[in-house]
């Protein structure tokens, strides 16, 4: 005999499910956000990249488009020139820190 719920075409969710299902619905939404803006991310040889970022998976790798390189500068005050990259990939074991560039949050795109 059929329960109530698979008569009603539901299932019972184990508990806590909700939650998990409402937290990556969030996770996603603020990653959906960050598309195509600008970040700088730092790795663990010292470099700094900058570029738009435009996607990652589950191991944390990143893509940045237009991408430019910093090197980690021996002196405080120069940072030299970039050397351009355009599209890049960074291991996510790679990353020690990620900024988004708070001009690039601001701006808004409007469909054309």
């Amino acid at each position: 005999m059929a329960s109530e719920s698979e008569e009603n075409g539901t299932e019972m969710q184990p508990e806590g499910f909700c939650h998990f299902e409402t937290a990556y619905a969030l996770a996603r939404l603020k990653l959906e956000n960050l598309l195509n803006k600008s970040m700088r991310i730092r790795m663990t040889d010292g470099r700094t990249l900058v570029g738009l970022f435009l996607c990652t998976d589950r191991d944390c790798n990143v893509i940045l488009g237009s991408a430019q390189e910093f090197l980690k500068s021996t002196d405080s005050f120069s940072q030299g020139e970039p050397r351009v990259l355009g599209l890049a990939m960074i291991p996510g074991h790679h990353v020690v820190s990620i900024e988004v560039e708070s001009e690039s949050l601001q701006t808004t795109t409007h469909g054309l």
